[in-house]
């Protein structure tokens, strides 16, 4: 065997017998490529040890400068801060606050008109709907045939009585005239007296029968009790009609129409009558001008709303029952002005933040009088001393401790 051979051998052997014994391997003796292989293995060992370690340490010394730089921690009950809030005194202001009155047109008085008569058929029908007509101007005419034959008949009769108590006046006063030395006696006196009184009575029985007549037929012309205009017609040619009938015409008296309206509870205390109001039709884009009449003494307890009735100079567009608006100025008010920014509503109704001397959020419920180009107009629930919280209100809640900012002054 060649001596390469033999010493390849001799540390396997050695290789063996240490790794089966435990006995420690010497590296000079062993073989230069075991040598070798083992020094580089013990070298990157080593590299990754020292790289480990570097790591460590620069991530102590960023933990040590985020630690050092932060604010310490403090428990969760502190770290609320108070919040800053703006603030504004509205002061009074002297404001024209509008009420706004919706409702329809209505006539004044509506007159309905109907048979006061007997029973009869119309024959004829001299007005149509929307006909302005004078007091006394006949509308429709009933079938007057029969009566008038009893009217000429009774004045005929009546003519006949004057005539016969007449007569009987006359013999009774020549009787007086001739008395006992003409004849007569006292009995035919008194008799010629008692046919006298007869004959005035049955005069005045006959006059009152004709003025009975006379009426019944004046009710078979239906006419205007006054001025006015035809609103409604249920009068036809050849109807037969009866006073307990529905009425034959609605007349609107003097043309004098008025707008019936609702207006909210709390608007009620700021209107007076004969104040000027405007009201506003669809179609026309001009106001006509009124005036508020009435005042309703009740308010609905369903809606919360009460009556107004507002006078309107007679115009032929404003039909009865077209839909209107109104508009009533309260001039000469003075309201505290606030932003609408300030002023926010939920299911209770509308309110403001205000702040207290001790600097906590109370709620404050308020009456809108208005929206003006400055803000909203408060009606009621302000006196404008107050510290109204100006943004951020929908974040606050009543009793929370706020920090104010500098109270900006009130506007001028």
């Amino acid at each position: 065997m060649s001596p390469q051979h033999d010493r390849q051998s001799a540390i396997e052997a050695s290789v063996a017998a240490g790794t089966g014994g435990g006995a420690w391997i010497d590296l000079e003796r062993a073989a230069p490529e075991v040598a070798t292989e083992h020094a580089i293995r013990t070298r990157k060992a080593w590299w990754l040890a020292a790289g480990a370690l570097l790591v460590l340490a620069v991530a102590a010394v960023v933990t040590m400068r985020v630690t050092q730089s932060s604010k310490p921690l403090v428990p969760l009950a502190d770290q609320r801060n108070i919040p800053l809030v703006s603030t504004f005194v509205p002061g009074l202001r002297p404001v024209s606050t509008e009420v706004m009155v919706t409702g329809s047109i209505s006539a004044r008085h509506d007159l309905p008109i109907g048979d006061g008569g007997q029973a009869g058929r119309i024959v004829a029908v001299y007005v149509q709907v929307g006909d302005v007509v004078r007091q006394g101007q006949i509308l429709a005419q009933l079938d007057d045939s029969v009566l008038k034959p009893q009217v000429a008949e009774l004045a005929a009769a009546l003519a006949k009585a004057r005539a016969q108590a007449a007569l009987a006046v006359a013999e009774y006063r020549r009787a007086v005239a001739i008395g006992p030395n003409g004849g007569l006696s006292a009995q035919n006196v008194e008799q010629l007296q008692a046919a006298a009184a007869m004959d005035a009575a049955n005069t005045k029985m006959v006059a009152a029968q004709l003025q009975q007549k006379r009426a019944e037929l004046a009710l078979t012309r239906i006419v205007a009790p006054v001025a006015g205009t035809v609103l409604t017609r249920t009068a036809e040619v050849g109807q037969v009609v009866s006073p307990a009938g529905p009425p034959l015409f609605t007349l609107e008296d003097q043309n004098r129409v008025e707008l019936i309206g609702q207006v909210a509870e709390q608007d009620l205390a700021a209107l007076k009558v004969g104040q000027p109001a405007e009201v506003y039709l669809i179609g026309y884009p001009r106001p006509f001008p009124g005036h508020i009449w009435l005042l309703g003494a009740t308010v609905n307890r369903q809606t919360r709303l009460g009556e107004v009735r507002i006078a309107l100079a007679p115009n032929p567009a404003l039909r009865p029952g077209a839909f209107a608006r109104a508009v009533i100025k309260e001039s000469h008010a003075e309201r505290p002005v606030v932003p609408q920014t300030a002023v926010m509503t939920d299911s209770r109704g509308s309110y403001v933040f205000i702040v207290n001397r001790r600097n906590i959020i109370v709620r404050r419920a308020v009456q809108l009088g208005g929206v003006l180009a400055s803000g909203v107009v408060i009606a009621k629930g302000l006196t404008g001393r107050e510290r109204v919280v100006t943004l951020a209100g929908g974040f606050l809640q009543g009793g929370e401790k706020v920090q104010v900012a500098p109270v900006a002054p009130a506007r001028s």
